[in-house]
């Protein structure tokens, strides 16, 4: 029973932003023109007929692509009271692919009963061979406070992208990278595999090997970390390394609802000082080694006014995930994580933002490798950055309210290569931004000080939006342990 509480808890945060806010209300849009020069007065029963679709600036890009996410062609009627928001709906889905760094829509009337559309798209730099330098920990913070900027913490390499190899919105990521680790990683998406559109697929396979291993977690809730150096040695040895491939499947019927299948295949292989020393429930089992399948169904519903941005709309998924071929002991498991987000037009440039997340992993006895809760990937606490709170069981909350100050286009006199051309204009919006964060992680076996107690942080920060939907996030927080720190985070759209 004890347990239960514990598990009904967790979920109880996440009915704290789910309950009171249900109106959305949009905003004009200034790259959609309506020509309503031969339109009579509108009334709900007037309709126009789309004769024809044409695109304009798409070099790389596939009309059928466009046409498939805008959800008007040629031969549909529109009720005039509807045009509007469904020309700027299709605007959203068309700049929701991440393929464009503009898109405009006009209606051009013909006579008082058909029109055409003209979209006008400008489309990104899709190919991105860029060196790599990246931090081991979890974020900057971690690498500047607790580890002293140390350089043989990173890993650096060569990273190659195209967003966009077919002009299908399909992408080829390679990576190659050294230095604290060792890695290379290929992988290739197809959204669009099929005549009709709606289904994808993507394979990935990565090979990897690591100078150190996070084995545990202290009751103070930090990473604990296992190296080893030989005498005379200059840079630890390698004592981890880790093998996968997976392949997935997604079906995408209308343009808001994606179903995602999942297999993957897993091994993993550690220095034997591990299971010996240091944590012999690393693995669930006796062995320095192991090996298991993931199976996985992943539902997302995407429905925001920018991906990259969202202010307007709401966002939700559900992932089940079976781990191993069994049911108890070494890496078995069977998880369900489900999240839902809610972004409100309050009028005046007033945005809220209300965020929800949940997981519960079976059985609740589980190796340490399955343990990771709080402080991983969109699992955080802002002010808590620097935690690591493990857990079978965990919910979060966050409250964001947002208020746009700024927004202006800026010229520069030179080029960036690939990107903007000679005296281009960069636009930047300015957000100011205060937030709590609601949370709770239950973890069976590690009773570490923030694991089964009532997390909540504050903050107020600012958010920067510019070109390529490139988001810098500076937040000043503070959290229950009266800690205070500054923060920044950098989000790129590519």
């Amino acid at each position: 029973m004890k347990v239960h509480k514990h598990i009904i808890f967790c979920f109880l945060l996440i009915l704290i932003s789910c309950t009171s806010f249900s109106q959305l209300s949009f905003k004009k849009n200034i790259d959609i023109h309506i020509d309503t020069s031969f339109f009579p007065s509108i009334d709900s029963i007037y309709h126009l007929h789309i004769n024809n679709v044409s695109i304009k600036g798409n070099k790389k890009t596939k009309d059928y692509v466009i046409l498939r996410e805008a959800q008007v062609k040629p031969g549909d009627s529109i009720n005039t009271v509807n045009l509007y928001n469904i020309i700027e709906q299709a605007r959203q889905n068309i700049y929701n692919t991440t393929l464009f760094t503009e898109v405009k829509i006009n209606t051009i009337a013909i006579d008082a009963f058909n029109m055409n559309i003209e979209i006008i798209v400008k489309e990104k730099w899709y190919i991105f061979p860029t060196p790599q330098f990246k931090l081991v920990d979890r974020n900057y913070k971690e690498w500047s406070k607790v580890y002293h900027r140390d350089l043989q913490r990173v890993i650096y390499g060569v990273k190659f992208a195209h967003y966009n190899l077919s002009g299908r919105r399909d992408q080829l990521r390679v990576y190659f990278v050294n230095g604290y680790s060792r890695g290379v990683a290929i992988s290739y998406t197809a959204p669009y595999s099929n005549n009709k559109l709606t289904e994808g697929f993507s394979v990935g396979i990565n090979f990897a090997q690591g100078r150190e291993i996070n084995y545990g977690t202290s009751y103070s809730n930090k990473l604990l970390f296992f190296s080893e150096k030989p005498i005379n040695a200059n840079i630890n040895s390698l004592i981890s390394k880790g093998f996968s491939f997976s392949a997935s499947y997604r079906k995408r019927k209308g343009i808001f609802n994606t179903h995602i299948f999942n297999a993957s295949y897993s091994y993993l292989n550690v220095t034997d000082s591990i299971k010996i020393k240091y944590n012999p429930n690393y693995f669930g089992n006796t062995s320095s080694s192991i090996s298991f399948p993931d199976f996985s169904y992943t539902y997302a519903h995407n429905k925001v006014d920018n991906i990259a941005y969202p202010l307007i709309g709401k966002s939700m998924f559900l992932t089940l995930n079976k781990r191993g071929l069994g049911f108890t002991g070494k890496a078995n498991m069977f998880a369900v994580q489900a999240g839902y987000n809610k972004f409100i037009d309050l009028g005046k440039e007033w945005y809220l933002i209300s965020s929800s997340m949940a997981s519960v992993k079976l059985p609740f006895t589980q190796p340490y490798i399955n343990q990771r809760g709080l402080g991983f990937g969109g699992a955080v606490l802002r002010g808590l950055e620097l935690y690591a709170i493990d857990g079978v069981a965990f919910a979060i909350s966050k409250t964001t309210l947002k208020k746009k100050i700024a927004a202006f286009n800026l010229r520069l006199p030179f080029a960036i290569p690939f990107f903007l051309k000679g005296k281009e204009k960069i636009p930047f919006s300015f957000y100011a931004k205060t937030y709590t964060d609601l949370g709770y992680s239950y973890n069976k076996t590690n009773d570490s000080f923030l694991n089964r107690r009532f997390l909540y942080t504050a903050g107020i920060g600012l958010d920067v939006l510019t070109f390529y939907d490139f988001v810098i996030r500076v937040e000043y927080s503070i959290n229950q342990l009266n800690e205070k720190g500054l923060f920044l985070r950098v989000q790129t759209g590519l």
